[in-house]
């Protein structure tokens, strides 16, 4: 006897990238041949910038991995300059204390967009740009789903 089904409190939580692929994955739908559109988030900034006594970008992370988003990967320069055309550099003879770092984010455009005030707040002096990709493959070993 069918009746109705019951609802899962997965389906009525917000759903980002993270959960698209999961439900491909169940669905075996996930393949080279569908790739999923995705947004990718960089954020420029500096190694020696804070936000509320922590660097910048392990605050950024932190914030990411609260609201959700897919993931995040810092990525620390060799050299760079920003807006004020400062060079930073890891030669030994001009040793910085601000190496250029890059946060890179992906993730559908929602859970981007609705992340994108958070930076405004916290990135004072930098970067932030966007970019449209194609997610070919987003997995890990240890699936729990």
């Amino acid at each position: 006897m069918d009746g109705p089904r019951p609802v899962d409190r997965a389906e009525m939580a917000p759903r980002g990238l993270a959960d698209d692929v999961r439900a491909y994955r169940r669905r075996s739908e996930l393949n080279m041949t569908t790739p999923m559109q995705g947004i990718l988030l960089r954020v420029f900034v500096g190694e020696s910038d804070r936000w509320q006594h922590a660097p910048l970008y392990e605050a950024i992370v932190q914030k990411a991995r609260q609201m959700h988003l897919a993931g995040a990967t810092v990525l620390k320069g060799v050299m760079g300059f920003g807006a004020h055309s400062r060079l930073h550099t890891a030669k030994v003879l001009r040793l910085s204390e601000d190496m250029p770092m890059v946060i890179e984010i992906v993730d559908e455009r929602v859970k981007i967009d609705a992340f994108l005030p958070v930076l405004q707040q916290m990135v004072r002096e930098g970067l932030v740009t966007l970019e449209d990709v194609q997610v070919l493959i987003y997995r890990s070993d240890a699936e729990s789903d």
